[in-house]
């Protein structure tokens, strides 16, 4: 999806996830978790960690993949891919997710550090969205050349595309060219 594009973002830590699985942007080929240099600016950005290792990214880009498969998961509600569990459950590992109790009620928080601490808070965004019944309505957008995480404000959630405007006009425009006459 172009910058340009209006972007609602997701409520709360869930915004982490969504901006997690959008540091690979499909239609212009940018990863930014690609190396350690590229992975430094994005988390700097966003006040994370920026500290991380090629092995590091590799694990990360097989995380952003798992949660992707989740995100398209989300348009028919099916639950979590198995690929997706065992990505949570490897960054919860990884990260040493610990619990806390707040007067709100327990949360969960990594103790790793470095990148690791930045995987547990996303497995600790997503375990919250999954209690709370916002998860389902994080998903990737449906177009095969975009899958540009985003957050479904629609009443029905059934949004489709990341952009109604863009996404969502090729693939009608593409509807129409392949009707038959």
């Amino acid at each position: 999806m172009p910058a340009s594009s209006p972007v609602t973002p997701a409520p709360g830590e869930l915004e982490v996830v969504r901006a997690f699985v959008n540091t690979l942007d499909i239609e212009s080929g940018t990863d930014r978790l690609r190396d350690p240099a590229a992975w430094a600016s994005w988390a700097g950005e966003r006040g994370l960690d920026p500290r991380a290792t090629a092995a590091d990214l590799r694990f990360g880009r097989d995380l952003r993949e798992a949660l992707r498969a989740a995100l398209l998961a989300n348009h028919d509600r099916a639950p979590l891919p198995p690929e997706t569990i065992e990505a949570l459950d490897a960054a919860a590992n990884r990260s040493r997710l610990a619990v806390r109790f707040t007067p709100d009620g327990p949360t969960l928080r990594p103790t790793g550090t470095g990148v690791d601490a930045v995987y547990g808070r996303i497995v600790s965004a997503v375990a919250a969205a999954l209690v709370d019944g916002t998860w389902s309505r994080l998903k990737a957008c449906a177009a095969d050349d975009c899958h540009w995480g985003f957050y479904d404000t629609s009443r029905s959630r059934t949004g489709q595309w990341c952009s109604m405007s863009i996404c969502g006009n090729r693939a009608k425009q593409a509807r129409w060219r392949n009707r038959e006459p």
